[in-house]
């Protein structure tokens, strides 16, 4: 099977997680992959409400956004074209800002009834139809 490719004028990527989970080194090191490939670009790092959030809750989601393209970017961006979210919290933090038929790319591992209920999510939202209006890509991390 080929993989489709897509010619987009310009991406809106948001990395986002629990704080320590890496996602400002995340997108720091995917800016640089872009920049090395001649990209323009704007950040946007946002760190946690709270310092020591407990893991797994909204205000402990960190997340790092970046705007790249091959013309001119003069700001950050709105809302985001792909989420790559690496919890349960960190999806309901961000759903708000994506619109409709945007990417969203979910660790799937993460996804336990325990993370779910820390969250606030009532049921997983990858499996109950509830992100139906967004590109759904589950993955699990490799073993």
């Amino acid at each position: 099977m080929a993989k489709q490719v897509k010619q987009l004028e310009r991406v809106i990527i948001r990395f986002a997680g629990d704080s320590g989970d890496g996602m400002q080194l995340a997108g720091d090191r995917f800016t640089q992959e872009a920049a090395i490939l001649g990209n323009d670009l704007s950040t946007l790092p946002n760190f946690p409400a709270e310092i020591r959030a407990p893991a797994g809750t909204l205000p402990g989601v960190s997340s790092f956004q970046l705007h790249f393209a091959d013309h001119d970017i003069l700001t950050p961006g709105d809302a985001p074209d792909v989420l790559v979210a690496m919890n349960p919290a960190a999806l309901k933090a961000n759903l708000a800002d994506l619109p409709r038929g945007a990417d969203i790319i979910a660790n799937t591992d993460e996804f336990t009834q325990r993370n779910l209920a820390k969250a606030g999510w009532p049921a997983n939202p990858l499996e109950d139809g509830s992100l139906d209006g967004y590109q759904l890509h589950a993955i699990r991390s490799p073993r």
